[in-house]
């Protein structure tokens, strides 16, 4: 019988340092170090080609790295994968399911596999097929199954064993908004409970789900932090939607008399009706509506119709990190 780990220390869910994987001449992994505390959910961003894939077949202990280490809960990767595998529910980005299988039946099997007691299984099963909202298919052969239903079947199967740490790799590939709506739900309901690492390319999922963000590219983390730290990291400047009709000219002077650095960064044409909608910029962090309006409202020549902030998106934030990264190496 293999031996018990243990879980009672405070070492983090997941601890990355310097890793490193390489495929014949080709880095996909350059130093890697990255931590997620236990009950954290953190996604994990990246162009395609990116490392990501990797780093996570590597904490699987389906890839072994060139250096660095690797450890899940505390116990290493590369010396004790038998005990990792017990501490992590998987599901890779093609979530191979046996077609010919029916729900409750795979589900039953993958458990037994987990060396789940008898008892503990049945009880756990329930509760799967609930969570999962899988109860009306579990009778199903899942090669009849939609596109949701298997990614919530995969997500049933990560979660059986109810381990510390789950690692998917697009778990919303290929779903449509109704069913992205309900696994982002099912995995925020995991919160508190079972650390998590979610890739995905949709990262307004992403940014609703996750408490954390790592954003890699060329095998190296790029950025890291809350969405909102990202977007004072990486982008440094807030934006502002303004919709006015006045005296155009006027303008850049009455902008830097309430901040220097506020700026036009574009503008459309005027409407009919003289307005034209406008996105400014600005690096002071502090929200400027109001002193905005007031200067308006004082100078007299001009009309607003809108103003709000903009909060950049998390798409802005990859992007800008991601360029980052790249403009660093094209100097090199």
């Amino acid at each position: 019988m293999p031996s018990v780990v243990s879980l009672s220390d405070n070492s983090p869910a997941i601890e990355v340092r310097d890793l490193v994987k390489t495929f014949g001449g080709v880095t996909a992994v350059q130093g890697l170090s990255f931590a997620v505390a236990r009950g954290e959910i953190v996604g994990f961003l990246g162009p395609n080609g990116a490392g990501k894939s990797t780093t996570m077949r590597i904490l699987t202990g389906f890839l072994g790295a060139n250096s660095g280490t690797a450890a899940v809960c505390g116990v290493p990767v590369a010396s004790r994968g038998g005990e990792v595998k017990r501490l992590i529910g998987y599901m890779p980005e093609n979530n191979p399911l046996p077609e010919d299988m029916r729900v409750t039946e795979y589900l039953l099997y993958r458990g037994r596999l987990k060396e789940l007691p008898r008892a503990r299984l049945r009880s756990r099963l329930d509760d799967v097929l609930e969570l999962c909202d899988l109860k009306r298919v579990r009778h199903r052969i899942i090669g009849t199954l939609s596109k949701g239903f298997r990614q919530r079947v995969g997500i049933a199967e990560c979660i059986l064993a109810e381990p510390p740490v789950i690692i998917m790799d697009e778990p919303t590939i290929g779903l449509d908004p109704h069913q992205i709506r309900i696994v982002r739900d099912l995995i925020a309901s995991l919160r508190g409970r079972m650390a998590m690492i979610i890739s995905s390319h949709i990262l307004p999922e992403i940014e609703m789900t996750c408490d954390r963000v790592l954003i890699i590219n060329q095998g190296r983390i790029v950025a890291q932090g809350t969405p909102a730290q990202l977007r004072r990291e990486v982008l440094g400047e807030a934006r502002y939607e303004l919709d006015l009709a006045g005296h155009a000219d006027a303008l850049p002077a009455l902008l830097t008399g309430v901040e220097p650095s506020l700026q036009i960064a574009t503008a459309t044409p005027a409407d009919p009706d003289g307005f034209r909608q406008l996105m400014l910029t600005t690096t002071r962090p502090d929200d400027l509506g109001e002193l905005l309006l007031q200067a308006f409202n004082a100078d007299g020549r001009f009309r607003v119709r809108g103003l709000s902030r903009a909060p950049a998106s998390l798409e802005d934030v990859f992007l800008a990190a991601t360029k980052r990264s790249w403009d660093t190496v094209d100097r090199k």
